[in-house]
């Protein structure tokens, strides 16, 4: 297997990517999403973020469409939002 093999991906960039969150602080979540996207990405609009509340009403999902230009770009976001305390998941 050589390098290139292992850096393909499923996904063609760019591309509109949906990215979803889950915690129990949504409007925290929201900051933390903000913070991260205008870091790596472009900042959200946050009419565009679509909250959720679970069936118990304990925790939230927060789904937004990122631009996304390549898999490095990804993986940072992700690695950002699951270091947050205030994120419990990234989808």
């Amino acid at each position: 297997m050589t390098d290139s093999d292992t850096d393909e991906s499923l996904i063609e960039f760019p591309c509109a990517f949906p990215i979803k969150v889950m915690g129990k602080d949504p409007e925290r979540m929201r900051e933390v999403l903000a913070e991260v996207l205008t870091r790596h990405a472009q900042p959200p609009d946050p009419a565009e973020m679509t909250a959720k509340g679970s069936r118990t009403g304990r925790f939230t999902s927060i789904t937004v469409m990122v631009q996304a230009q390549n898999k490095a770009q990804l993986d940072s976001i992700y690695q950002d939002l699951t270091d947050s305390a205030h994120i419990m998941i990234a989808l």
